[in-house]
């Protein structure tokens, strides 16, 4: 059984849960995930599996 988990949904849920947990948290969170996107996307996001 293969088990492939893109990054991208992995790096949302768990800004996602850290928003909810310290709201306060909100500006750095998006802006390290917008951060990680656009690197993700740059390097090339479909070679990127876990």
């Amino acid at each position: 059984m293969n088990l492939h988990a893109s990054l991208t949904p992995l790096i949302s849920l768990v800004a996602g849960i850290l928003i909810l947990v310290m709201p306060k948290l909100l500006n750095y969170i998006v802006a390290v995930y917008l951060i990680v996107i656009g690197v993700v996307g740059l390097v090339g996001g479909g070679a990127l599996r876990l």
